[in-house]
């Protein structure tokens, strides 16, 4: 869910086979001073961007504006998560925030948090030569209110070299995958590996995928906006597969994060990894180019192909004292020199949603993620980006459990559902 280095939630709803290379700690506030010409004399950027190559990255990029001093706070993650719609409603709130596109920001512009940022997507606005397909995700009640600098892919990574030692190929089927699975830990090996101790939301990446190949992507993004039920019998379905999953998945998983998840599958003591292309910010320089992944296998080939690809990018709190600088940061930050300047400097395995950047030069790894993309016939981003960071905590809840007590998922389900019901509304 975070965005980053190579060495680390609709963007395209409804879209088929478009192709994706065209588609292209501290203060919890602004400054203290929000009296006249003081408060609009710096502006605040506060960034969940907390790991050390995208943190030095963006600290960069920001060195390089001159037209406005800028106050760059950098908060972990989780934190940023829990305390983002209080920075919003504060009475003297960031000007400009890192964070995610669609449903997600939609969800803050409903409640007035975020500011009308349409004029960047006109005329010669920074964000004009960006793709419709970005312009959609990123407006809300026909405003823009999001600017998108780039954008990621989700896969099963593992490293070739063990693949060859262990004797086993690249799954393309379910039944060939649980088979692969079953190779694997037969060699004394975990075959999955995923970090949902202080990351619970790495367990929704299975929940996402195996909606998506059995149920397909429409149901997916209407399950997540409340049209069906997450103890219905299609969800039952999905965990049912899930289920199966269990008994391969590393246990020591749930009190890792999913970097610490990392670090079991470069020693080839995990087999598999289902997370986003950020993975490689915590792969070994060394292993990097033993690192490959694949597609999550095909369960229904009735069922067209989907896949995850969030979006990242800023924007900015209605209530700035400076709106026309927290603009200009934004047009600067959604530039070409600055998206290719930040992509470069955290060996970002992201692509840039300008289409100006090249990316002839980018690593073999991130052509292959582009092709995926390119070969998809839907695309989804991720739980709390296809519905709401409230609604991912009903499934960080209702998915560790399960993962600590599948034989209770009926129940699980039950109690998500009547959860999910309260934040959705209904």
């Amino acid at each position: 869910m975070v965005s980053v280095p190579l060495s680390r939630r609709g963007f395209l709803a409804g879209i088929g086979g478009v192709g994706m290379a065209s588609l292209l700690g501290a203060c919890a506030t602004g400054s203290d001073d929000s009296s006249g010409a003081a408060a609009s004399a710096t502006l605040t950027l506060q960034s969940s961007l907390s790991d050390p190559d995208p943190k030095a990255a963006l600290t960069k990029v920001v060195e390089g504006y001159s037209k406005t001093p800028v106050t760059l706070n950098t908060i972990a993650i989780e934190t940023f998560r829990a305390q983002l719609p209080t920075y919003l409603n504060s009475g003297n709130p960031p000007d400009v925030l890192t964070w995610y596109a669609g449903s997600v920001a939609r969800d803050y512009a409903s409640k007035g948090f975020l500011l009308d940022v349409s004029d960047l997507w006109t005329g010669n606005g920074a964000c004009a030569g960006f793709s419709d397909a970005l312009k959609e995700l990123s407006t809300a009640d026909g405003k823009q209110i999001f600017v998108p600098t780039n954008y990621y892919w989700w896969g099963v990574f593992y490293r070739k070299s063990a693949f060859q030692e262990w004797g086993v190929q690249v799954p393309t089927t379910w039944d060939e995958f649980i088979q692969v699975c079953k190779t694997i830990k037969s060699k004394g090996v975990a075959p999955i590996s995923m970090g949902t101790g202080s990351t619970p939301w790495v367990a929704s990446g299975w929940f996402d995928y195996l909606n998506l190949r059995i149920n397909g992507a429409e149901f997916h993004r209407d399950l997540l906006a409340g049209k069906h039920a997450f103890d219905g019998p299609e969800v039952k379905t999905v965990m049912d597969h899930y289920r199966q999953l269990v008994e391969y998945i590393d246990p020591k998983g749930r009190s890792y994060s999913w970097q610490d998840a990392v670090t079991p599958l470069t020693a080839k003591k995990a087999g598999m990894y289902l997370i986003g292309a950020f993975i490689t910010s915590g792969v070994p320089s060394d292993a990097v180019d033993d690192l490959d992944f694949f597609r999550v296998p095909i369960i229904d080939p009735s069922v067209p192909v989907a896949e995850e690809a969030p979006t990242d990018g800023y924007f900015a709190s209605a209530k700035s004292k400076n709106p026309e600088g927290a603009k200009e940061l934004l047009s600067y930050l959604a530039s070409a020199p600055a998206q290719q300047q930040f992509i470069q400097l955290a060996k970002s395995s992201n692509l840039p949603t300008s289409q100006q950047v090249d990316t002839s030069t980018f690593a073999p790894l991130v052509q292959k993620g582009i092709k995926l993309l390119n070969e998809s016939k839907a695309i989804t981003q991720f739980f709390n980006r296809d519905s709401s960071d409230e609604l991912q905590t009903t499934a960080d809840t209702a998915l560790t459990k399960f993962l600590d007590k599948p034989g209770d998922v009926n129940k699980i389900l039950a109690e998500w559902q009547a959860s999910a019901k309260k934040v959705l509304g209904s």
